[in-house]
């Protein structure tokens, strides 16, 4: 070990040879030949590995120093050799080779070590520590070998709660004499979402929303009513999935909505639909597809149900026909095929767009309706609102402009919460 000690050091500072002190490097050199001296007896079997830390070898690895143990040796007349051991001799070879080899190396003598003297003196005087004794100790404390902990188990809780709140308003002046014509009106919306989701984040998921919209306004032009509604939605959707690959779920989708209050028309004192009027149920059996992106901006799922069961009820019998009801019924029973995306895009931290689009069909006729809302929020408090919503039901009287769409559309300005 030690020899392969000197190895390491010698090849370590050998890079750095050129920009060391002379000094340095003659004790580098020095080394070097009590290492060749060291090899050359652990060789011929005089020096074993084990003797090699043997504190008699200082010599050869402190500053070179004449010693005059090596001299006396190699110029002693006697016939008989002095008398010492085969560590000393062997260090007082390998010391003797160095003097005829380099001495320029040695700048110190064993004369002036010894009248500089050693650091410390031996103490002569004994030394011996003060030892009280105490007639009795101190009684050890008891401590138990196994000390109670109260430990709690807490059941997860695998539901998330969440909800959005907004009161929008919108107010639109126009003079009598204004250019383009129009009128003033007034008109304020208000949108509630709440949402209970169950996930135990093995199989099993249970997704609950329940949205209510309400919006009024009110026109001069309108001498039957006082105000009418612009938005009315009552609706709850439902699935209950069970995972069947990391994204996909085989699910049970309910769709249940209807509205609030009358739906009137400006100067018209029909009503066109009401409470439970029409009331519809819709109960899918498919797939379900979930989606998040990895920065979590873009969530939702895609919904595909090949079996649906669609129920409607229609409270106003007079209502009954024009809502798809035939014969004397309030109830309307079908089979078909529906499609439910929701997604929310979180664009920026300001800017949010809520989409749903929801498409059923019985092959002989179709519904389709793209719900889109973009919210571009001022502070926690206050945001404006877009709301787009295109609508093709084909179950409907053909409209001579419009044919089988209709559309609703608005921008408001006003509070919102979320939490």
């Amino acid at each position: 070990m030690l020899s392969v000690s000197m190895y390491a050091q010698r090849h370590s500072l050998r890079s750095q040879q050129k920009d060391v002190p002379l000094v340095i490097t003659a004790y580098m050199d020095s080394l070097k030949n009590s290492l060749r001296q060291i090899d050359s007896l652990v060789l011929s079997g005089q020096l074993t590995v084990g003797k090699a830390s043997d504190g008699r070898y200082y010599r050869l690895f402190v500053p070179p120093t004449f010693y005059h143990s090596a001299a006396r040796k190699a110029l002693s007349i006697s016939v008989e050799p002095e008398a010492g051991d085969d560590v000393s001799d062997a260090v007082d070879a390998a010391m003797l080779a160095m003097y005829r080899k380099r001495p320029d190396l040695v700048r110190n003598t064993e004369s002036r070590l010894n009248a500089v003297g050693t650091i410390r003196s031996d103490v002569e005087k004994k030394v011996r520590p003060k030892v009280v004794f105490t007639d009795k100790a101190a009684p050890v404390p008891d401590e138990p070998l196994y000390a109670p902990v109260e430990v709690v188990l807490q059941k997860p809780n695998f539901w998330t709660f969440s909800g959005d709140n907004s009161l929008q308003v919108m107010q639109n002046y126009v003079s009598e004499n204004w250019h383009k014509g129009g009128e003033s009106n007034y008109s304020m919306v208000g949108n509630v979402t709440l949402t209970a989701d169950y996930n135990n984040k093995r199989r099993l998921k249970f997704e609950n929303k329940l949205e209510m919209k309400l919006g009024f306004q009110t026109s001069p032009s309108d001498t039957l009513h006082k105000y009418k509604t612009n938005n009315d939605l009552l609706r709850y959707t439902g699935k209950l999935g069970l995972q069947a690959t990391k994204h996909w779920y085989y699910t049970i989708q309910v769709l249940a909505y209807t509205q609030f209050t009358k739906g009137l028309k400006s100067n018209d004192k029909k009503v066109y639909s009401d409470f439970m009027s029409p009331f519809n149920l819709n109960v899918g059996l498919g797939m379900d597809y979930s989606i998040e992106t990895r920065n979590k901006r873009l969530k939702g799922s895609v919904n595909l149900s090949f079996l649906s069961f669609n129920f409607r009820y229609v409270d106003r019998k007079n209502l009954a026909k024009s809502l798809g009801v035939v014969g004397d019924h309030h109830t309307l029973e079908d089979f078909g095929s529906q499609l439910t995306t929701s997604l929310t895009w979180n664009i920026t931290d300001q800017i949010k767009w809520v989409t749903r689009l929801y498409g059923y069909t019985t092959y002989e006729k179709s519904l389709l309706e793209w719900e889109n809302t973009f919210t571009l929020s001022v502070t926690k408090y206050l945001s404006t609102t877009i709301f787009i919503y295109p609508r093709l039901d084909d179950s409907t009287k053909r409209d001579e402009d419009w044919n089988y769409w209709q559309m609703n559309e608005y921008c408001s300005l006003g509070l919102s919460y979320s939490f």
